[in-house]
């Protein structure tokens, strides 16, 4: 039998597969580069980056939980500029489409490195994180307003030529309003989810474990949570998506995809195997063989009878 089609298109991003990788999780790419083969992967999603360098959150900033772990790294980076100095080069020499993350504290420094990013060359796209507080605004995240969302978004547009996601937090009433507010301001896809927030406390110091208080979870106890996200946005705008959340194995990811989710990105399970990609990629490639499905566009949805 031929071997299935596995190719797919993120909002003008074409990937050879459906895999990539969760922003925060894989570092630049070079950390992982002699666990993982990346051009095999579908795209490289790399760590947040921000228009300056950050220290990040005071310390502890991981803690592992059931099913789980904790993070308030606090988008700890060394800048735009640095990036595209030292690691738009590596970018440049891969075989497949490296997606930025970024963040900002005001809808300007959103659009400022977007701008920087499109000027420098040899990225794909740009995922943008809308879980950060606008400072303008007392803190309050820009992802949990639909007007905010869509704020961020129209900006970032206007200053790229390069596909824009959106990056959806669960942290919401309602994350379809979210996703409808962005699809309308022109995002050309959507990845959900990022962490869900929480916390936990050590009993022997009476102290909360991280040094920030709260944290993002994420890893296999929020897979239910960012499933029926995926479901919801699915059905919500006409959009492609690429689901996370938990996803460690091909059948986690198959799952997303049945789901509505176009492509997949792995995040956590990268620090307990760093091959975990590669073994999600296979392990859908197997599938398709096994039951004879030739396209994975096939299944892009599937699940709701599609």
């Amino acid at each position: 039998m031929l071997k299935p089609n596995l190719a797919v298109d993120i909002g003008g991003i074409v990937m050879q597969n459906p895999v990539t990788t969760a922003s925060g999780t894989f570092g630049f790419g070079r950390e992982y580069s002699e666990y993982v083969s990346i051009n095999e992967l579908g795209a490289l999603v790399v760590k947040g980056t921000t228009l300056y360098p950050r220290q990040g959150n005071a310390v502890p900033r991981i803690a592992e939980t059931p099913a789980g772990v904790l993070n308030s790294i606090g988008l700890q980076n060394p800048g735009v500029d640095y990036l595209i100095e030292h690691y738009v080069p590596f970018f440049k020499s891969l075989q497949v489409p490296v997606i930025v993350n970024i963040s900002g504290e005001t809808v300007e420094e959103y659009a400022a490195v977007a701008e920087k990013l499109d000027k420098a060359g040899g990225v794909a796209g740009i995922e943008v994180n809308i879980s950060c507080p606008n400072v303008k605004k007392g803190g309050m995240a820009f992802g949990s307003d639909p007007a905010m969302a869509a704020e961020v978004t129209k900006a970032v547009k206007s200053s790229t030529t390069i596909p824009v996601i959106i990056k959806l937090s669960p942290n919401v009433t309602d994350i379809t309003k979210v996703a409808e507010a962005v699809a309308a301001a022109g995002a050309d896809a959507l990845s959900l989810i990022n962490t869900l927030l929480g916390m936990a406390i050590d009993i022997t110091t009476r102290r909360p474990v991280l040094g920030n208080v709260m944290g993002g979870l994420s890893g296999p106890a929020v897979k239910p949570v960012a499933l029926r996200a995926v479901w919801q946005v699915y059905k919500a705008v006409e959009l492609p998506i690429i689901g996370m959340g938990g996803i460690s194995t091909a059948e986690d990811a198959l799952e997303f995809i049945l789901a509505g989710a176009a492509a997949v990105a792995v995040g956590t399970a990268n620090f307990v195997n760093p091959r975990a990609t590669i073994e999600v990629k296979q392990g859908i490639e197997r599938y398709l063989i096994e039951n004879g499905i030739k396209n994975i566009n096939d299944l892009i949805g599937a699940a709701h009878g599609n």
